[in-house]
């Protein structure tokens, strides 16, 4: 197995160091996503004091240049504070801090989409819209092969892998069991994990969160996977399709919920959102992968548990629909949906967006193709 050089480095030197006392100072990792729309990026300064809440943390900046930005002379970038955790790696009292980026005049960079996500959450406040999502990723080795597999071909497509116990089943549950301790350490409202359909394959989910809190504790947990990634020498990947053939796709399949659909009679006001949905499919799609849909048109075939990515469908349990209404919300007559064309790449900012201007904020109109509102 092609392992990063980072697993070869004695952890236990390190402890040493992690060992000892501070002071009064305190460590914090300022976090931010680059002008891809996907990648992550951190970097660390001292405070004099332990901040209490977000407005303790001061704004930072750095070059946008070097992750993805070019805007010549004026590529200085601020780092603005929006959600504070605790620190699994250099432990507590020291922080991480995810951070909104805005270029030199203050307005929001284009891969800054929790900006326009806030205000129509703002908007949306009355219907206390939940989110819950599922985050799927696959372990790979540093050459790209996935974790475990064998050099020369393949494990068994078609093997129960979901959900699995066994060492011929199961490929990194180390890695799925430190990354939960860490965010159940920052305060990130991880709700589970499990292995997935296809070896080397896992999902966490995160959730419930009421608006943007559910963006703001994906990112930060995608962050805290990719730390303990490098502890262990492997790469996580999001791609949707990271494995060409007969192997499953990653999604981030998106469970959502007002007031009204969790209350008796919801399934009523559930129903109506899938219709507003059917309406605006291609605008969706648009929003679920940062390349306006193309990621997913890889996974969204029809097969492999997905939909396809031309058509819109919805049904009771069906998890080859577009919107699938869990057996038990059915039973109940109340509860929530899930959308499952979302891509494991998503932003989870851009996905929230989309479904709360549709079902809460009753957004119609056609889409003109190409554009994002």
């Amino acid at each position: 197995i092609a392992m990063s050089a980072n697993s070869d480095l004695s952890k236990t030197v390190r402890d040493k160091y992690m060992r000892l006392p501070q002071g009064d100072k305190v460590q914090v990792t300022y976090i931010w996503i680059d002008g891809t729309g996907e990648g992550l990026h951190c970097k660390t300064r001292t405070l004099e004091s332990e901040p209490k809440g977000i407005e303790d943390v001061p704004e930072w900046n750095f070059f946008g240049s070097s992750v993805f930005w070019s805007d010549g002379s004026n590529s200085d970038m601020y780092l603005v504070p929006v959600c504070l955790f605790k620190d699994p790696f250099t432990l507590d009292r020291n922080k991480l801090v995810l951070c909104e980026v805005l270029r030199h005049n203050r307005e929001p960079t284009e891969t800054n989409l929790r900006s326009s996500c806030h205000q129509v959450m703002e908007q949306a406040g009355h219907s206390h819209p939940w989110f819950g999502m599922e985050q799927e990723y696959l372990l790979l080795g540093i050459d790209k092969h996935p974790f475990g597999w064998p050099k020369n071909g393949y494990p068994e497509p078609k093997g129960s892998y979901s959900c699995s116990v066994g060492t011929n089943k199961v490929y990194g549950r180390d890695i799925a069991e430190c990354h939960y301790k860490a965010c159940l350490y920052a305060g990130v409202k991880i709700a589970g994990i499990n292995t997935e359909a296809m070896p080397s394959q896992w999902e966490f989910q995160v959730g419930p969160g009421e608006g943007i809190a559910m963006g703001d504790h994906l990112w930060m947990a995608r962050f805290l996977l990719h730390r303990v990634c490098e502890d262990f020498g492997v790469v996580a990947t999001l791609d949707p399709k990271p494995m060409t053939g007969n192997w499953y796709g990653a999604g981030c399949h998106t469970n959502f919920s007002t007031e009204a659909m969790r209350n008796q009679g919801g399934l009523q006001h559930i129903e109506e959102a899938i219709e507003k949905l059917s309406k605006r499919h291609s605008y969706h799609i648009r929003m679920y992968d940062p390349k306006g849909g193309a990621d997913n048109s890889r996974r969204l075939t029809g097969s492999h548990e997905t939909s396809s990515i031309h058509e819109f469908s919805a049904g009771i349990n069906n998890r080859s629909a577009s919107i699938r209404i869990p057996h038990q919300v059915g039973q109940d007559g109340c509860g929530y949906f899930e959308d499952r064309r979302p891509a494991a790449n998503c932003d989870p900012y851009a996905v929230m967006e989309a479904i709360t201007r549709t079902c809460v904020l009753n957004e119609a109109e056609p889409v003109p193709a190409g554009e994002v509102p």
